[in-house]
């Protein structure tokens, strides 16, 4: 089999406080290969976006990786320097944010970002770097690109700019795109938009990607494969198509009971009890245990691990073959 594009072994992410050290990335594992698009999913503070900046070199201080790895084709980049990672960043790995704004200088016109950005890490031409970043635009679905390469941001509405935040990512024809909440902020037609924009521009150009997201509508869409997160742990990994038809863990099929359909009329949509747990106050045993309708004794004493069922993995005690006999 080919090497994965990224590789993330036993990732641990913690921020240290008086009362010790919070752990708010607890042991995350996964793959991702060459044309792949992997959708994280999770409520808010799942730790799903603390471990796309854990990827790409970026948890805001305290916070630090306590223990695993992360490997970009074959390479460790976590224990990369500050200048070495940023080369990487900027080569290697691009990132696509849920604000645009915070992607884009407001005082540059957009393709005078683009074609720095171009030229700082290839050898090439000014004008060979501006027509490169106008076949970009009109890639992105930027009309009149050749025109519009010389506006200012604050001209394009949201959705032009997010396309201009996707060529910016492209540009430098990276290996991974991470691509962290990419249409929360817009309209749904255009989140449509976007996200095929986004699968499109990816699979042309082979680049591995990370689709972090809280919307279950947009990984059915998008994603390969999805991994579920909970309280800072994967619980469920595998083909879209079997987690969103076949969900195996009591969270995600939780998740999935949440989300109206056309087909099935019903009075409530499903609701999962109680909250995300606090990171200084993550129980016992499975972290979903005292939200869990199927929660036995050892879901409240011991920790499970991913275990695969079927074409999925699942971190729960339920499809462990020692589970009668450890209840």
């Amino acid at each position: 089999m080919a090497e994965p594009v990224l590789s993330v072994r036993d990732l641990k992410v913690g921020f240290p406080t008086r009362r010790g050290t919070l752990t708010a990335v607890d042991g995350v594992s996964f793959e991702i290969a060459a044309g792949e698009v992997l959708g994280v999913v999770g409520e808010s503070g799942a730790g799903k976006s603390l471990a796309g900046a854990a990827v790409i070199g970026l948890i805001e201080p305290p916070g630090r990786i306590l223990t695993g790895e992360v490997r970009l084709n074959g390479r460790r980049i976590d224990t990369l320097g500050a200048e070495e990672m940023r080369a990487v960043r900027g080569r290697r790995i691009g990132m696509v944010f849920q604000d645009p704004l915070t992607s884009l200088n407001p005082l540059y016109r957009i393709g005078d970002q683009i074609v720095e950005t171009i030229r700082a890490h290839s050898s090439v031409s000014e004008v060979e770097a501006r027509a490169r970043a106008i076949a970009l635009l009109q890639d992105a679905g930027i009309q009149g690109a050749r025109a519009r390469i010389d506006s200012y941001p604050h001209e394009f509405s949201g959705g032009m700019r997010q396309r201009v935040v996707l060529a910016l990512a492209l540009c430098a024809e990276p290996d991974l795109v991470i691509a962290d909440e990419p249409t929360t902020a817009l309209d749904v037609s255009i989140q449509a938009q976007i996200i095929a924009l986004l699968k499109r521009l990816c699979r042309e150009r082979g680049a591995a990607v990370m689709l972090i997201t809280h919307d279950m509508g947009v990984i059915a869409e998008t994603a390969d494969r999805v991994a579920v997160m909970y309280a800072g742990r994967i619980v469920e990994i595998g083909p879209v198509r079997e987690v969103v038809q076949r969900p195996r863990h009591p969270y995600t099929k939780g998740l999935m009971g949440a989300i109206p359909t056309v087909a099935t009329r019903a009075e409530r949509l499903v609701q999962i009890p109680g909250s995300m747990p606090r990171l200084a106050s993550i129980p016992a045993g499975c972290a979903f245990h005292p939200r869990c309708s199927y929660a036995f004794d050892r879901c409240r004493r011991e920790r499970p691990e991913r275990m695969p069922v079927e074409a999925s993995e699942a971190a729960c005690w339920l499809f462990a073959e020692t589970a009668g006999a450890g209840a």
